[in-house]
Order: structure tokens, then sequence, then C-alpha cells
């Protein structure tokens, strides 16, 4: 028998008993009762959704426009300096300093609302800038991006620095703009070993704009995000140890309310 029959043969007989496995499996399927994939537990905890524009049930409120209970000043730890508005936002104080979350945090998903000034400003970096640093290592952008153009992973909605956002959502300077925002943070080994990274899925005015993007390592304005161990809470001099959210201060005066987040 030559070479060329074997080949047949052997061709032949694979396809044979794949349809073997194939016929076997549809029996197996058929013989399954539904039960027998159904998952009953655990069961979901109940959660009442917001109405509106309200929280929902399990969130954690970071800021009504009633007080600034849950913030302080991210270096003296002392009161905030911001403004707190009668209409229940508040407002950057230029170089009062930036503020945190008094509370740490970790995976979360934020929702947080922001404006730039009204009347126009600066240009690029210069105009609407501020900045949500989650960690106090990971920066979600906050910048007037209407008609302002600036280098791209810079923008509002860019993970700074790192990713573009996919699409420019902004609304017209001095309107409302909302983020919606589920970060994962990283996870590190007892030896301070990354075993997993961070990650982000951000929504801005209700459109996705960054889409479970894995981080490079912290939030860097000069050089490459520091990675790996580096990036571990309080690593070294440089890597902050307190993982609170962060609001900046870059001088301009942009104004933020209805901040909330569930813990993941």
């Amino acid at each position: 028998m030559n070479n060329h029959c074997l080949s047949f043969k052997n061709f032949f007989m694979y396809y044979f008993l794949l349809s073997i496995l194939f016929v076997n499996s549809v029996f197996a399927q058929e013989k399954m009762k539904p039960e027998e994939t159904e998952v009953w537990e655990p069961e979901p905890r109940l959660v009442f959704p917001g109405v509106l524009n309200s929280p929902p049930s399990d969130a954690e409120i970071l800021f009504d426009g009633t007080n600034f209970s849950k913030w302080r000043h991210e270096s003296t730890k002392e009161e905030v300096q911001w403004t707190l508005n009668p209409d229940k936002t508040m407002t950057v104080k230029p170089r009062t300093g930036s503020i945190e979350t008094i509370n740490e945090h970790g995976s979360i998903q934020l929702h947080l609302e922001w404006k730039s000034p009204t009347i126009l400003k600066g240009e690029g970096q210069g105009r609407g800038n501020s900045g949500i640093i989650f960690q106090r290592r990971y920066e979600v952008q906050i910048l007037d991006s209407y008609n302002n153009r600036t280098y791209s992973n810079g923008q509002a909605s860019a993970i700074y620095k790192q990713y573009i956002p996919l699409v420019n959502v902004v609304r017209p300077t001095g309107e409302w703009q909302i983020y919606d925002i589920v970060f994962n943070e990283p996870q590190f080994d007892t030896d301070g070993k990354m075993t997993k990274p961070g990650n982000f899925t951000v929504f801005l005015n209700g459109v996705l704009v960054q889409n479970n993007v894995e981080l490079l390592g912290t939030t860097e304005y000069i050089g490459k995000p520091k990675s790996g161990r580096d990036e571990m809470p309080g690593s070294n001099n440089s890597t902050p140890s307190h993982r609170s959210l962060l609001l900046q201060d870059h001088g301009n005066l942009v104004s933020y309310r209805n901040i909330w987040m569930r813990k993941l």
C-alpha cells in the first residue's frame, strides 16, 4: 500500500472519530436537564437604584453640596479651602492646594460631575484644568476640551499620558460634564511584586471613552510611568502610601457636584 492510500485512510479515520465525538456530545446535551446548568448561589444582594440623579442605595456619598466632611487638604491634612457654593457645588480656589478624601479606597465605581469656567481663559492645558487621581497614583484628566486642542493623551477623559480617549464627547464650555468610572486597583503579593495590573473603564456624558484599559503604571507628568514594584503604595518616597481619591488644584475655577462611589 502506497503512502497516498495511507494518508487517505488516516484522513478518513480522523473525521470518522470526530463525527462520533460530535454526535455523542449532542446526545449528552439532549440528555441533560435544564436544572443541571442553573446556578442559584450566591444570590446577588439587593441594591436600590437611584432616582434621576440620586446615587444607588449602597453608594458612599463623597460630596452632596452641604459640606467638605469627607475631604481634607492633600498635603497639610487640614480643612478644605475650596469654595462651597449656594447651589450645592464646590469650586477650586486657585493655589490653595488639591484636596483628597480622608478615607482610602480600593477598586471602585465612581460618579462625578464637573464643569469648566464659563468665561474662556487660557488654551491647551491652561483651560479648565483639574484631574481625578485614584489612590493618588492614576489620573483621569479633567480639561476644557471643547474646541481646545492639546496633546491627545492629555485631553479630557484621557488616562493622563497613557491612553487617548476613544472619542471626544465633551459638552460646550460651562456645561456640566458627567463621569462614570470603573477603577480596578492593581494587585500585589506579600513581597510587593505585582500579580495583576490595574485598569480603567470610563464613560463621559454616557459615552464609552476608555474600554477596560490596562494601566501602564503611575501617572507621571515627566517621564515614563512607574510600574511593577515601584507602583505599590509607599514602595518609595515618590509613591504615596495613602490610597485616597484626589481632586487637583491646577489654578483653574473648575467646579464639582454629586460625587459618590461604590466599593467593588
